[in-house]
């Protein structure tokens, strides 16, 4: 039997139950707390640490890390990024539709 595609694709069934794009900023907030507990951990860096380092509270950090908070600012993203000591870098990529 030839195997060939059947059915659409996770993506367009994720676009047609209306949720692609809240999947995506969750998969997304995920890589970066998973990539901020990695380089925290590194450097043996705490909650607090890093909240110190960012002037800010230790909540702010349990947000940042919390995947299902997905409304984070720029200037808190860099802040970490900074804490932390990283570089923070956006790129856009072309969908296809």
């Amino acid at each position: 039997m030839n195997k060939k595609c059947l059915g659409s694709t996770l993506e367009d069934w994720l676009e047609e139950e209306g949720i692609l794009e809240e999947v995506q900023e969750e998969a997304l907030k995920t890589t970066i707390a998973l990539r901020l507990q990695e380089l925290m951990k590194k450097q043996k860096l705490t909650q607090a640490d890093v909240a110190k380092r960012m002037k800010t509270s230790r909540a702010v950090v349990q947000r940042l890390l919390d995947p299902k908070v997905t409304s984070v600012t720029m200037s808190t993203l860099g802040k970490a990024a900074h804490a932390v000591g990283a570089r923070m870098s956006i790129s856009f990529d072309i969908i296809k539709k």
